[in-house]
């Protein structure tokens, strides 16, 4: 039975961890693509921009709800506990998102399509930067009692390393963005995104080494881990990695590759989160409460495991069929 109350929050915490990841990818590139709509020069390439998101954009965002649906029901203790502690950059993130999806549906019956051409940017923007602080605050720890209930302030999410935290994310979904805008444009606009794509690879890399370097300087927890083998040798490594995979995605971006660069993306992005996840592991909340403090009965994990084994299939399912029809590039037919 001790064995079991370990094994399912463990399992649970990389269910987490892949709905998680799954959202950043792939809503990822729809933020992405909502910042760099705010610099687009003329109506058309924003309507090329838009479009390429057209048939995915709401199904990216599943993952956020079934996330937090199984937040809540693995561990509620953290659920009540992360949304006191960030209501507002969680706020924010959801004011974002109802923002972009309702400019979004008004922009394709407008006549004047200005405002809702800012407000989906904007709206990208302010969902972004929500995402963030959550993010920044949650490396940093979350203050609370004995019990796990929250116990600090009401801005104790935002100070100089959240914001580093949130730029270089920020920077992480212009960069998707624009990757994935090589796959589905051509000519001068795609000429335009292997640009952006490659000042936001090293604005991205400047900001990941920051990262690294403040994370064990400034919180205990996480350089204590860092410096204890065996570990320290994994996270060692994932630095190297990081700096490599970067390297080949600015040479994929010299030789106009269009698929690779989206790859090596990836790939950073999945090599960021397992460092991430490997730093905050066993903990829900940064450094107090662990998985096992905060984990549901076990038989409510079982039922969630049943459920989820049914579901995730699915998603996926739905999402690749998504991707493979929709495959291609995106041109705006100009009607008489």
């Amino acid at each position: 039975m001790n064995a079991l109350l370990h094994f399912l929050p463990q399992v649970w915490f990389v269910i987490l961890g892949l709905f998680l990841f799954l959202y950043i990818m792939l809503d990822g590139f729809d933020l992405g693509v909502g910042i760099l709509s705010l610099t687009s020069s003329d109506e058309k390439r924003r309507s090329i921009l838009m479009t390429s998101l057209g048939n995915v954009w709401d199904a990216n965002e599943t993952w956020l709800v079934v996330m937090a649906g199984a937040l809540f029901g693995a561990f509620p203790l953290a659920y009540g506990t992360i949304l006191s502690a960030l209501y507002i950059p969680i706020f924010m993130m959801i004011f974002g998102l109802i923002f972009r999806a309702i400019a979004f549906e008004f922009r394709e019956h407008s006549d004047r399509k200005t405002l809702w051409n800012l407000s989906f940017g904007v709206g990208s923007f302010l969902a972004a930067l929500g995402q963030g602080f959550a993010l920044g605050s949650v490396i940093e720890g979350i203050s609370v009692d004995a019990l796990g209930h929250f116990t600090g302030g009401m801005w104790d999410w935002l100070d100089w390393r959240s914001i580093l935290v949130t730029l270089t994310l920020i920077q992480g979904y212009v960069l998707i963005g624009s990757t994935y805008l090589i796959l589905k444009t051509e000519g001068e606009l795609q000429e335009t995104h292997f640009r952006t794509a490659k000042i936001a690879a090293v604005t991205t890399l400047v900001g990941a080494i920051l990262i690294t370097i403040v994370t064990p300087v400034f919180y205990v927890a996480a350089r204590e881990r860092l410096f204890s083998p065996p570990l320290l040798y994994v996270f060692s490594a994932i630095p190297l990695l990081g700096v490599g995979l970067v390297g080949l995605l600015l040479r994929s971006l010299g030789r106009r590759e269009e698929r690779t660069p989206f790859v090596w993306t990836i790939l950073i992005f999945l090599l960021t989160f397992l460092g991430l996840g490997l730093i905050v592991f066993p903990y829900i909340i940064p450094t107090e409460i662990t998985i096992y403090q905060a984990a549901a009965s076990p038989s409510a994990l079982v039922f969630m495991i049943i459920f989820v084994g049914f579901l995730i299939p699915i998603m996926l399912f739905y999402n690749i069929y998504q991707y493979v029809v929709f495959r291609g590039k995106v041109k705006v037919v100009e009607h008489d």
